[in-house]
């Protein structure tokens, strides 16, 4: 069964035989996935009143286990954005009540960001709800094939230059 990329390589083959377009394809139908997994996970998240940003934020902290609360430049470094973004997601995700800025302890110049009782239940719920929806956006894979997939998606990440391993 041919796809819409299939359809283009076939257009570029015949008007370009010199080259071997066969790269453009994986690109392709990897940035085409892209839009359309991430449409479906920020309508997942938007049930939740959440974003991807606001869930990044959220699902960061509660990695991070008990007591849910690391530095602002720990946010960054996980969800790698830039400090003033991150200070935006922040200010907005403070005067919704899912998380809180305190002091430092160890740091009298610095700050904690924290996430609240209430954070922690709008991010498990939402978590998973993601889970589920995510789990079927990938069903037409067989386990072995997601395996697969998942090998081959590393590899060609940690060969990404721009890569960063958090």
């Amino acid at each position: 069964t041919m796809d819409h990329v299939d359809r283009i390589l076939e257009q570029w083959r015949r008007e370009r035989p010199d080259l071997d377009v066969e790269p453009m394809g994986l690109l392709g139908r990897l940035a085409r996935l892209r839009t359309h997994l991430a449409r479906e996970v920020e309508r997942t998240l938007l049930a939740h009143g959440l974003n991807s940003a606001s869930f990044d934020v959220l699902a960061t902290l509660r990695r991070a286990g008990p007591p849910c609360k690391l530095s602002p430049g720990d946010l960054i470094a996980a969800t790698i954005v830039s400090s003033g973004t991150m200070t935006n997601r922040v200010d907005r995700l403070c005067a919704r009540g899912l998380v809180t800025r305190m002091a430092n302890p160890h740091d009298g110049r610095g700050v904690l960001v924290q996430l609240t009782p209430q954070g922690r239940e709008k991010v498990d719920a939402a978590l998973a709800d993601l889970v589920t929806a995510e789990a079927g956006l990938v069903s037409a894979l067989s386990p072995a094939d997601r395996e697969h997939l998942a090998t081959t998606l590393r590899a060609l990440l940690l060969a990404t230059p721009q890569q960063t391993v958090n």
